[in-house]
């Protein structure tokens, strides 16, 4: 997995092709963004392998990789949010549940490293 995630480019063809309905092309550098992206929101080379064989499966690969990115986001904004409330009240026990909530549900790598990194601070007392 890569210290830094850039997901602009799948987001753009997400926007193309689910969006505005521009039809999904498997050029090379776009089976290889499809590869790239799905392993990066947890799904294995072999099933994107076999949803890069036609593109149905393809175009559905582009929605869940889609869905996993905007999911994690959310379930980790709207967790750290209900964190910092329960912290500035005080509850610190309450504050760790919701990141462990995140940890406990998320696929997506880069957003559970971002969950460990809030409980880590928490152990700190940096949070």
């Amino acid at each position: 997995m890569p210290e830094k995630i850039d997901w602009n480019p799948i987001r753009a063809l997400a926007q193309r092709v689910l969006t505005q309905g521009e039809a999904l092309e498997l050029t090379d550098e776009t089976r290889a963004l499809l590869r790239k992206s799905a392993l990066e929101v947890a799904i294995s080379s072999e099933e994107a392998e076999d949803a890069l064989r036609s593109l149905s499966s393809a175009r559905i690969l582009l929605q869940e990789i889609r869905q996993r990115i905007r999911d994690g986001s959310n379930r980790l904004m709207q967790a750290l949010d209900r964190a910092y409330t329960l912290r500035e009240a005080g509850d610190l026990k309450g504050a760790r549940r919701e990141m462990e909530a995140v940890l406990a549900v998320e696929v997506v790598p880069f957003y559970r490293a971002q969950a460990s990194d809030v409980l880590e601070d928490m152990d700190a007392g940096l949070f």
